[in-house]
């Protein structure tokens, strides 16, 4: 018998991973919400706090904690919010989970722990305390690129007997991925791809939407890509896909979140400074992602405002 599991459905479509702006080394609250309300504005279908993109591994718990306040004012009745809750402690990520949940976010995004290196034994373990020690849904954030490990989908699927545990955030760039999962586990389970550049093959493989880096500076245009996909118009889909793929690659020339700060700061959204260890990046890479705005017609978008 099928566990009964909860679902947040607006959990599709285009979703954002937020960059947390800065301004003299704190968080620039009102930049944020802007960028906030801007992102429901174009079509953003959920807020994604304090993620990799958000530089969780520099902000304080202090700090942490009140990026995921900011984003629930602001999202709050509007758009779903995720807050970010992983650490690579799994006492520390339960003090995460209880605050996302009291401050009113409506999912946890968990990062896989890193550095760590946990067996799948560990992994399973790590989300059932997460998932046992408060009511929030969790969203598993399997990103071995960055954190060394790589959960199964065995575990996955041993997980998602836990009812609490609703779906999973997809950046291992294996596009088999979605259907070994969908034959797993069942079409309950909410699928996000993590990689702008192959999202919308995820979404064909079967995956419901995409937490997207490229959407803190082109939300609109990766609002309508998903869209066109779930109304069967292929074509139009396949046209945004295009027009950004040279933006989705530009982000990442240098490590995120720093090239798509300098886009957000070339749109007058956010400044473009990250904490060390990331750092300004290369003139190269500020010229390529500057041409890959013109190809995707942001400067246009923005002008129209």
């Amino acid at each position: 018998m099928a566990p009964t599991r909860l679902r947040a459905p607006r959990l599709v479509g285009s979703m954002t991973a937020l960059v947390t702006p800065f301004k003299d080394d704190a968080v620039d609250e009102k930049a944020f919400q802007r960028l906030c309300g801007w992102q429901i504005e174009q079509g953003t279908r959920a807020l994604i706090a304090v993620g990799t993109t958000g530089e969780s591994p520099t902000l304080s718990h202090a700090e942490h904690r009140r990026v995921i306040d900011l984003a629930v004012e602001v999202g709050k009745g509007r758009a779903v919010v995720v807050a970010g809750a992983g650490s690579n402690s799994t006492e520390e990520a339960i003090g995460f989970m209880r605050h996302a949940e009291k401050a009113g976010a409506d999912a946890a995004l968990v990062v896989t722990p890193y550095y760590n290196k946990p067996t799948q034994e560990g992994l399973y373990r790590h989300f059932k305390a997460l998932h046992d020690c408060c009511g929030l849904p969790i969203v598993i954030y399997n990103i071995p690129p960055r954190s060394v490990i790589d959960m199964s989908v065995a575990t996955m699927a041993r997980l998602a007997e836990l009812p609490r545990i609703i779906g999973v955030k997809d950046a291992t760039n294996d596009l088999a991925r979605p259907q070994k999962i969908l034959q797993a586990i069942g079409a309950d389970f909410v699928q996000l791809s993590g990689e702008d550049a192959t999202a919308l093959a995820f979404v064909a493989q079967g995956g419901h939407g995409c937490i997207s880096v490229t959407a803190n500076v082109a939300p609109r245009a990766l609002a309508d890509m998903h869209e066109a996909w779930a109304e069967g118009d292929v074509a139009r889909a396949q046209a945004i896909n295009a027009r950004l793929y040279p933006l989705h690659e530009a982000l990442f020339l240098e490590s995120n979140p720093s090239p798509v700060k300098y886009a957000a700061s070339l749109l007058g959204l956010a400044a473009a400074t990250t904490r060390l260890p990331l750092c300004e990046i290369s003139d190269e890479t500020k010229r390529r992602v500057r041409l890959a705005m013109e190809h995707a017609g942001l400067f246009e978008t923005v002008a129209a405002r």
